[in-house]
Parts: C-alpha cells; structure tokens; sequence
C-alpha cells in the first residue's frame, strides 16, 4: 500500500511508510498503461502495489501488475475508502489463511451482514471501503482494537457484536 507523494513525467514518487524514503512507481506500471493511457495520480491517491525491486542503495521500486501474468490482479490505484494503520504483525496475520492466523475480526465482520471490501499491506496499511458510512467505521474500529489489544478469536466476536449493536 503506497501513498503518492509527487509525480513527473515518468514516475510516481509514493511513501511506504513515513520513516522510508519514497519508492519509485513507473507510470507505465499499470495493467495496459502506455504515454496516452497512464493512470494520472494526484498526491495524496493511495495505490495497491507490490515491490518489484529494492536494493540497498537504490530507491525502491514499485508495480501494479502481476510479474507472471501481466494482469494487474487486484493491484492499482485505490479509490475513495480510508486508511487505517495497523501494526505490521498484525498486517500479516490479516493476509494469512483464515484459519491459521487467529484473526477472525473481518469474517465476523462479513457474518454480521456488513458489506465492504478491504486491501491489506504489508506495511501496516489497510484500505478499508464501503457504500455505507456506517460498516466503514465499524470496520476500521474492529480492526484497531483487535490490534491494539490483541484479542483472541473469542474477544473478536464479542468485539464484533458490541460494534455492530452500537452503531444501530
């Protein structure tokens, strides 16, 4: 998940995270992207990508399409939703198989007859987004305090119950 920060002719410059120096997102790195049909990207767009190249000594590099298929797979520009941080550990236990992570706050979610959808981060970022106001707050809350207090399969239920009851 990257944020742009600036763009120019050639690339987009995106934020990772706040504390690395900004990745390199060619313009022509979108699924059938060429000099007339790029994506414009303002600062501030958020971008579900993945990391083509890093290297020690270079900027990274970033991609929005699927090295063996060249289909953008879900990757690209994401709009509208919001953003929520989450710890990185968290971030990869919510990408994990349901099953084995012990994460079971967006099922529950989905259970409770909330309609969203979500693009999760490595880096501790987490798109949330909805036609409804109401299950993206919900959404965004479930995840932070099962984050933030560690709970178990069993809390996150009740966390869900008590969310979705309140928020009427």
């Amino acid at each position: 998940m990257a944020q742009v920060h600036r763009s120019t002719a050639d690339h987009h410059y995106a934020s990772l995270s706040p504390h690395t120096a900004h990745a390199l997102l060619p313009v022509l790195a979108f699924e059938s992207a060429t000099k007339k049909t790029r994506p414009v990207l303002a600062p501030g767009a958020l971008v579900y990508a993945r990391v083509a190249l890093c290297d020690r000594h270079m900027d990274a590099e970033l991609e929005c399409v699927s090295p063996a298929t060249g289909k953008a797979d879900g990757l690209g520009p994401l709009v509208g939703g919001t953003l929520v941080a989450v710890s990185p550990g968290f971030a990869r236990r919510l990408l994990m198989p349901a099953g084995g992570s012990g994460v079971a706050v967006l099922e529950e979610l989905e259970a409770a007859g909330l309609a969203f959808e979500t693009a999760v981060g490595r880096n501790g970022r987490v798109w949330v987004n909805s036609e409804s106001t109401r299950a993206v707050i919900v959404v965004c809350r479930a995840l932070r305090e099962t984050d933030e207090r560690g709970l178990d399969a069993g809390a996150q239920r009740k966390l869900v119950r008590r969310l979705v009851r309140e928020s009427g």
